[in-house]
This record gives C-alpha cells, structure tokens and sequence, in this order.
C-alpha cells in the first residue's frame, strides 16, 4: 500500500489534468521526450510553450520540495558518472520506443493507442524484471 496515498492520488489527477489541457489548448501531446526534443531540434514558432512546459516541471518540482512536508528528496548518494550513463539509456530507450512513459502511459492510453498500450506493456515488464534482478539475483 501507498504510504502517502492522497499525495499520489493529487499527484495523478494534477498530471492528467495537465495532459488534458495541454491537448485542450495547443493540440499537443504530454510526452516529455517530445517536448524536448522540440526544444533541442525547435520548428519556427514551436518552442516557447515546450520550454513553458518543462521549466514548470522543474519549478513544481522546487516548490515541492520546498514547501511541502515529508516531500521526496533528490538522492545524492550515486556516481555522477552512473547517472549520466543512465540518463543516456532512458533516452535511447525512448527512441527506440517512439515515446517515453508519459507519452504512452499518460496520453496515450487515454487515446486508446494499442502502440501504447504496447509501449506500456513492455515498460511494466522489463521494470518487474529489473527490479527482480537487482533486489534478488545481484549481490
């Protein structure tokens, strides 16, 4: 059972509410992956609302931390060097996958995309057998 379970619950509903509005008013998707790659690789007039969009994630994000009791901390306890690395493989994750977790898991399950459904299926299976290998089979 979720510890804080109306925090995860707010959490969820701000998340897809965001992604609605988003669709709502601009037409666009809420997959992180592609509004940054909109914003590396930016078409004329495309731009401000993805960077809109991600410096508001980082700024809820700060502002949580901040304000809110018993919020999630920023762990410190990895080598830089790993989350570099592991940043580069969610992103080629990503690629290949046409989309991140958000995208499919957010927005397109709610459209009812079977590449969606697909793409979540296989980010929910590989993350069990993740988990299964570092908890119990890795020293």
């Amino acid at each position: 059972m979720i510890a804080n379970w109306p925090a995860a619950l707010g959490g969820g509903i701000l998340i897809g509410l965001a992604a609605t509005l988003l669709l709502w008013t601009n037409g666009r998707i809420a997959g992180i992956s592609g509004i940054v790659d909109g914003v590396l690789r930016p078409r004329l007039g495309d731009a401000l609302w993805r960077i809109a969009f991600l410096a508001g994630l980082v700024v809820a994000a700060g502002l949580c931390i901040l304000f809110v009791p018993g919020a999630p901390q920023p762990r410190t306890d990895f080598p830089r060097a790993m989350l570099v690395v592991a940043g580069l493989l969610v992103g080629f994750g990503t690629r290949l996958g046409n989309g991140c977790t958000s995208g499919h898991g957010v927005c397109g399950l709610g459209r009812l995309s079977p590449r969606s459904l697909a793409a979540v299926l296989t980010f929910v299976a590989t993350a069990m057998a993740t988990t299964y290998v570092v908890r119990h089979l890795l020293p």
